[in-house]
């Protein structure tokens, strides 16, 4: 390890980075210490490493920790923690990798909690739980803006290269873009370094060793530490196929109550809702939260009662056989239940305009997080839709884009946003708002160089110079996996309850039964749907959260009378 910086340059580390959380006072850590043992130090001595996942939550008693990132073996100090203060984020408490090392820079006593003991703590010391939560999202965030863990090198315009940057960003993993096109020589020194080719790009670097030449989702995700894998060799009592706000519910009320409970998630924790930079009508957050973090504390939650998570998973199928439920997966793999919860939610809409195909991924975008609003900083960009969910990307955007139009087909901002959504937008000085307008064509090559928008009342064109199109234009189920296997409406959404018609009801297995469909049950018996992907549902986040479990409490009346 290079030699450390002065001791200014240190303390403007410590004050920066490292007390996001609060100095830890003496009852607090006499608190932490039923947890934990108490050991000494010395200069030198490794408390956690990159890539470890089995180290322990580390207080510092006495001396002077470093917190560094020696990816491929070139260090730069991150944080220097001193006495009441403790290192580490948020993968203490999902099981992921660490990304950082922590060395002991000065000697002196440490404070060293299991990792399953510190879950216990979040869960049983409020107090201590609010701090703790508060400083690992709070580190995640200066983490996944340091560019620290992960590389990613490859080309802007390779659609591969945007998929994984996808599943790094919306699992908000730490990582680094490194772009063919920016520094050419540069970018094949570095991928010579670790014998590859830029034909072979996008490559990723996992602290510093594991090479992977465009991995699928799936080898991208077990690489970095992600809980992609659940047993498979069990029937579990409950699988919620889905971990938006109604399946991530669904999963912590399930598990809560004593039910053996898989959640698979095609992409990230969060489901749409994760994409949100800020949640501001969630009851009992009146400050808001994102919905990164709203994710974050509900896996803390679900973890606490035992249930399992698997992302990124996808489900491409679901087949009743002797009673139980068979969902297919993409890998070729299955896992059973006695259960099924569908809370796959919906995606936004594609517009009905030529060449979109060819700027999917690359300059139009479905999500307004960190990784599709790096590759349009400084720039213009448009936005497309009149909910809440246009509103928060266009107050979002408005902080690093130079400009953001936001389009709208009628002339009535407040028609399908809330009010204080409506106040932040109209209060931001760079954005500005263009009523009956919709897109009506896109300019460029391999890249977005400009929209033709129409005035819808008079037919007049005019060209915006976007280099970024941000898409959410009402939405469409992702019920693929389920087509023929239960009933939907003409939307593709599932129907529920008292929206079944009867005809579906005269399959053998309902014959069988002495009851009609339960509120939130499907056509077939024991599969529940939960939030965005049911036909009729409230699109909002309390409600798939409400939902997700009150579908458990149905599963419940299943399982016991069926």
């Amino acid at each position: 390890m290079p030699e450390a910086a002065d001791n200014k340059a240190h303390d403007r580390t410590d004050e920066i980075r490292s007390t996001r959380a609060p100095k830890l006072r003496e009852d607090q850590i006499e608190v932490l210490k039923r947890y934990g043992q108490t050991r000494k130090t010395e200069v030198g001595e490794i408390l956690f490493r990159a890539g470890d996942t089995s180290n322990d939550f580390i207080v510092v008693l006495e001396g002077e920790v470093e917190v560094v990132d020696d990816f491929a073996g070139e260090a730069r100090t991150i944080g220097v923690f001193r006495e009441g203060r403790f290192p580490g984020e948020l993968n203490m408490l999902t099981g992921q990798a660490m990304y950082l090392t922590a060395v002991v820079r000065r000697g002196g006593e440490v404070l060293a909690i299991p990792r399953e003991r510190l879950k216990e703590v979040v869960t049983e010391e409020p107090a201590l739980s609010d701090i703790i939560l508060k400083a690992f999202l709070a580190r995640r965030s200066y983490l996944m803006r340091a560019g620290v863990g992960l590389r990613i090198i490859g080309s802007r315009h390779s659609r591969d290269a945007t998929r994984l940057r996808e599943i790094a960003a919306r699992n908000r993993l730490p990582h680094s873009w490194i772009e063919l096109e920016d520094d050419p020589e540069a970018a094949e020194a570095l991928l010579e370094r670790f014998g590859a080719k830029p034909s072979e790009t996008p490559v990723t670097v996992w602290q510093g060793e594991d090479v992977l030449r465009n991995p699928t989702n799936v080898e991208f995700a077990r690489a970095i530490g992600l809980q992609v894998d659940a047993p498979r060799e069990r029937t579990y009592d409950l699988v919620v196929v889905g971990a938006g706000p109604a399946g991530l519910g669904a999963s912590v009320y399930g598990a809560s109550e004593g039910l053996s409970t898989l959640a698979l998630e095609s992409v990230a924790l969060g489901g749409q809702a994760g994409t949100s930079t800020r949640i501001e009508n969630y009851l009992g957050f009146p400050a808001g939260l994102s919905g990164f973090e709203l994710a974050s504390r509900a896996l803390v939650q679900a973890n606490k009662f035992g249930a399992n998570t698997a992302v990124p998973q996808e489900a491409v199928g679901l087949r009743r056989e002797d009673g139980y439920y068979r969902i297919e997966l993409s890998e070729g793999c299955e896992v059973a239940a006695r259960s099924v919860i569908a809370a796959t939610g919906a995606r936004y809409r594609r517009l009905d305009v030529p060449l979109l195909e060819r700027f999917e991924e690359v300059s139009v975008h479905y999500a307004a997080t960190e990784a599709e609003v790096q590759r349009c900083e400084g720039e213009d960009v448009a936005v497309v839709g009149g909910g809440n969910s246009a509103g928060q990307a266009a107050v979002y955007l408005a902080g690093r884009a130079r400009k953001v139009y936001l389009l709208i087909r009628g002339d009535d901002l407040g028609k399908s946003m809330s009010r204080y959504l409506v106040k932040r937008v109209m209060d931001a000085g760079n954005v500005a708002i263009l009523a009956n307008t919709e897109v009506r064509g896109l300019v460029g090559e391999d890249r977005l160089e400009g929209l033709v928008v129409e005035d819808n009342r008079s037919g007049e064109p005019r060209t915006l110079g976007a280099r970024g199109l941000f898409v959410f234009i009402g939405a469409e189920a992702n019920t693929s996996w389920l087509q023929g296997a239960v009933e939907l409406d003409e939307r593709g959404f599932v129907l529920t309850g008292v929206a079944l018609d009867r005809s579906a009801l005269q399959g053998e297995v309902w014959q069988d039964l002495s009851r009609q469909p339960f509120l939130l049950e499907t056509s077939l018996p024991g599969v529940f749907a939960a939030g965005d992907v049911r036909s009729g549902s409230i699109k909002r986040c309390a409600s798939a959260v409400g939902e997700g479990s009150m579908a458990v409490r149905l599963v419940h009346q299943y399982l016991a009378h069926d």
